[in-house]
């Protein structure tokens, strides 16, 4: 056995472990009482098909060089969806620390000028680190801010008050933004300016640092997002999201309304008072 442990993937195995009860794995209880919530490891380890005393070494962060057919069964086991089983396996086994761009991510003037050539939706370039990178007049608007700025989605979702007034579901949206850095964070380890965010947030927002010990792992993806806009009121948009090709891990972001529904006239009327509104954002944002 080599001494080195793997904290990471046991807080990750336990977390997940104690998420998931009996009845969701299979299990039957006969009504017993239960000292520990979710599930035991001899059950994960039935279930796994493996010996308790192998699986509790693996949870105990031991460095066992597993095999992919043994991680396979922990992830079938603890029936974790495609983005918590890629993390798993990153975790396992992570990925080698590169040489990663420090500073402001650039992106490419083909796709700034794609994305301002997009009307009728708002638009968002997104970076790894969750940097504002750039968009179309609507997509600024949409988060109250000017063409100009650049603020971290992650930093304006735990510490500016606006943002819990402008997303309508802000729970889910702050448990999906944390559950995106940690599966990003282990997508680039060699990412110093990823691991100062994260601890930044974590010393400064005692809501991120709940969330985040919880282990939640995401990726954005379509989903319907509803927001309270102070200008023209509720909208339910639907968001899509697209990943750029190549290491730099930035996605472009869409938010667009049904044809012909009150959110596409509403989104129209945004668009039309995007320049005025530009010059009071700065205020709305604090």
């Amino acid at each position: 056995m080599g001494k080195r442990r793997n904290t990471e993937l046991g807080d990750f195995l336990r977390a997940r472990r104690a998420a998931l009860s009996p009845a969701d794995a299979g299990i039957a209880t006969c009504g017993s009482p239960r000292r520990v919530p979710g599930l035991r490891r001899e059950e994960v380890a039935w279930l796994a098909g493996m010996s308790v005393n192998y699986y509790a070494r693996i949870e105990q962060g031991e460095d066992h060089h597993l095999s992919g057919a043994v991680m396979e069964a922990i992830a079938g086991a603890l029936r974790l969806n495609e983005i918590e089983r890629l993390h798993l396996l990153r975790l396992a086994w992570p990925p080698p620390i590169g040489q990663l761009q420090a500073g402001p991510e650039e992106v490419r003037d083909s796709v700034i000028a794609l994305v301002e050539s997009t009307t009728q939706q708002g638009v968002c370039i997104v970076g790894r680190r969750t940097d504002l990178l750039g968009g179309n007049r609507l997509g600024f608007a949409l988060f109250g801010l000017s063409a100009d700025q650049r603020p971290n989605l992650a930093r304006q979702t735990f510490l500016e008050s606006a943002m819990r007034d402008l997303i309508v579901d802000w729970n889910d949206w702050a448990r999906n933004m944390v559950g995106y850095l940690r599966a990003t964070s282990t997508e680039y380890p060699g990412d110093l300016q990823m691991v100062e965010l994260i601890s930044e947030l974590k010393a400064r927002s005692r809501e991120f640092m709940e969330f985040w010990d919880t282990q939640p792992v995401a990726e954005w993806t379509h989903q319907v997002r509803e927001f309270n806009h102070p200008l023209v009121g509720h909208l339910t948009l639907n968001k899509e999201v697209v990943r750029l090709p190549g290491p730099s891990g930035q996605r472009i972001i869409f938010y667009g309304a049904t044809p012909g529904s009150e959110t596409a006239e509403r989104l129209r009327l945004l668009d039309s008072r995007a320049p005025a509104f530009a010059r009071l954002v700065r205020s709305w944002v604090g």
